[in-house]
């Protein structure tokens, strides 16, 4: 892959201080300063939508402009070690996809320590319901739909996507998703080292069957698995290359992208506008999404 210079015009400069912003945050969560920098063109917003009666249970809907006919839709969840994080910060995730003709939905979920697993799973759940519910205003397919996301968001959407007691709790099945697509997620995490997630978790009592790794099985749907080689918050060997692994094992479709120039943090904020050159995300996602299903 050929890399533009990052520091070549003040679009790059710019995106760069938000990398730098990027890395100081506490937790998982990207930083709502890339949202500055994000074009309102290619998407209108609906935003604050309730799916649930919880004052967390809400959603944002990105809608591409240019889309004629229905066509795939992706609800993203993101991380922050199940304890921070808001939908208002991942703009630039809306944005993104939505240049290419998906619509978004971005949810909140509720989170630690007000609440323990697997509370953000069945939050998670409910918000893929509500999408389903509303796929005709969403001009969405039901054939495509999707959930996406980033560290723990990527967790809560393997879980949904593999053990099907979650969607089945909103009266859904994992075999109504046309895929799923995990960036920098921890899939296999047992013994918790981390103190916020042990309080998530409950740890030591954490059920062995919370990690996504174990329910991978040839009724999983298919799967895009993108990782940083270098990250230190989650281990892409033991996570996403062990899952990939053992889905295609299973006989699972499955992507797997392991980049250079990105770390856990700027993988996702690789999607935003001024940092596409880092690593060609949003390309892979695009083209997984795109990819013709049965």
């Amino acid at each position: 892959m050929t890399l533009r210079n990052p520091l070549s015009s003040r679009r790059g400069w710019l995106g760069l201080l938000a990398v730098a912003g990027l890395a100081v945050l506490p937790g998982c969560s990207a930083s709502g300063a890339l949202n500055a920098l994000v074009p309102s063109n290619s998407y209108t917003l609906r935003a604050d939508v309730a799916y649930g009666p919880a004052a967390r249970q809400r959603l944002d809907i990105y809608l591409p402009l240019q889309r004629r006919t229905p066509g795939p839709v992706v609800v993203f969840f993101y991380g922050g070690s199940w304890t921070t994080g808001e939908r208002a910060s991942y703009r630039f995730v809306g944005e993104a996809l939505a240049s290419r003709g998906i619509a978004v939905v971005v949810a909140d979920y509720r989170l630690s320590p007000q609440v323990k697993y697997p509370v953000f799973l069945q939050d998670s759940a409910q918000a893929m319901r509500w999408t389903v519910d509303h796929l005709g205003e969403l001009g969405a397919d039901p054939r495509q739909v999707f959930v996406m996301g980033h560290s723990a968001g990527a967790y809560n959407a393997a879980m949904l996507a593999l053990d099907a007691r979650w969607l089945g709790g909103a009266g859904l099945q994992p075999v109504q998703l046309a895929g799923w697509i995990g960036l920098a997620g921890p899939y296999d995490f047992l013994p918790i080292g981390n103190p916020d997630v042990r309080v998530a978790f409950e740890w030591p009592g954490t059920p062995a069957d919370s990690q996504p790794l174990v329910h991978a099985s040839r009724n999983s749907p298919p799967a895009l698995l993108l990782a940083a080689r270098g990250d230190t918050t989650v281990n892409p060997v033991r996570n996403s290359e062990a899952l990939a692994r053992r889905l295609k094992a299973a006989g699972v479709p499955v992507g797997l992208q392991v980049y250079d120039r990105v770390s856990h943090v700027t993988l996702v904020a690789a999607l935003a506008t001024p940092l596409r050159g880092l690593a060609p995300v949003l390309d892979d996602i695009a083209r997984f999404i795109a990819q013709p299903r049965a």
